[in-house]
């Protein structure tokens, strides 16, 4: 149990951090790149649904004030996210656009949600960095209620996602301690392997679950791109701790190694992801209580 707690610590650390702050000063940016996975999440939403919405690691809100404006005021859109910057950003912006949601700094894999107070769940690339994830989907199952949608679009594997991986491998012999990325665990790929999304969601209370690839092309400004791979990712978190030769050879050797994404003044990319839909099964049909896996 402190073993899981450190890491959950470690977590919310790293994301009320560096890691939120980076993705607070790239708001611009990762809305414009991220857009078509908005667009797939919206039009994935059951039609004529209103009612209550859940938008689970909802950043800086541009997903959860986008589904808002879709439900229009016979509906609601909450966001939660554990990054303190995230959310203060995401609050600021729905107070800027002049559009009613609310949002919740917290980890949702532990947050006592209102009990079957949702009529859909939604995430864009939100729910791979749970440290639980049967845990984690049991408790936004019990935030749902019976028949509840759930829609998340995640990230299949680094192999089909390369342009996610470049900066890594071309930095990797000059950043030794540069992060690695371990099948499996809390991360970007967490549900590469769709049979173990399968499992997660199923053990967690979901039931007709629906685990479909999706390639989705994906644009950023070039001239964005050094700013791009210098705050996010793994080569973000550990190149401020670099002496500035070293800051130096890594941005020259990164840049390098994108030129096959680079078409005139764009990157562009295609990003291989699942899109996942699935339903809050009534606890007659879920093969354990969603309350179990959430238990200590």
């Amino acid at each position: 149990m402190n073993v899981r707690r450190g890491t959950d610590d470690e977590k919310a650390a790293r994301w009320s951090g560096a890691s939120g702050n980076a993705w607070v000063d790239t708001q611009a940016l990762l809305d414009d790149m991220l857009r078509p996975f908005e667009e797939l999440l919206i039009g994935a939403m059951p039609a004529g649904q209103a009612g209550q919405v859940l938008d689970v690691g909802c950043g800086t809100g541009g997903t959860t004030v986008a589904v808002a404006r879709l439900l229009g005021p016979a509906g609601s859109c909450v966001g939660i996210d554990i990054s303190e910057p995230m959310i203060t950003a995401a609050r600021a912006r729905a107070e800027r656009e002049g559009t009613p949601v609310s949002f919740i700094q917290a980890d949702a894999q532990e947050h006592a949600f209102e009990p079957a107070a949702f009529d859909a769940v939604i995430s864009r690339f939100g729910v791979m960095f749970f440290n639980d994830p049967v845990r984690a989907f049991a408790n936004l199952r019990g935030a749902a209620k019976d028949g509840a949608a759930l829609r998340c679009v995640v990230w299949r594997g680094p192999a089909e996602n390369p342009f996610m991986t470049t900066a890594e491998r071309a930095a990797a012999p000059l950043l030794p301690n540069l992060p690695a990325r371990r099948p499996d665990e809390p991360g970007q790929f967490a549900f590469a392997d769709s049979d173990r999304l399968q499992r997660v969601l199923t053990e967690s209370g979901w039931a007709g679950i629906d685990i479909r690839p999706v390639d989705v092309p994906c644009t950023l400004p070039e001239r964005e791109l050094v700013r791009y791979f210098t705050r996010l990712g793994p080569v973000g978190q550990v190149l401020h701790e670099a002496d500035e030769q070293t800051r130096a050879g890594v941005v020259e050797t990164v840049r390098a190694a994108f030129d096959s994404f680079v078409q005139g003044t764009e990157v562009r990319f295609t990003s291989a992801c699942w899109m996942v839909s699935a339903t809050a099964a009534s606890p007659s049909s879920s093969p354990a209580s969603p309350a179990s896996p959430a238990s200590p």
